[in-house]
């Protein structure tokens, strides 16, 4: 069974614990964005700017 690069990443930061994304689809994000769609244990929070993704996820930690 193959599996892509997105998929590894996802599983990873599910085995690490993480809950919650931050973030703001496109680009080469975009296959990591559309495995999101389907996970339910992975909450997105979506930004309109990638430094406001930061900003936000630091604030949140």
């Amino acid at each position: 069974m193959k599996i892509t690069g997105a998929e590894i990443i996802i599983e990873s930061l599910k085995r690490e614990g993480v809950k919650h994304i931050f973030g703001y689809p496109g680009g080469v994000v975009l296959n990591i964005f559309d495995h999101l769609y389907d996970e339910k244990d992975l909450n997105l929070i979506l930004t309109r700017h990638e430094q406001g993704a930061v900003h936000a996820a630091d604030g949140y930690a």
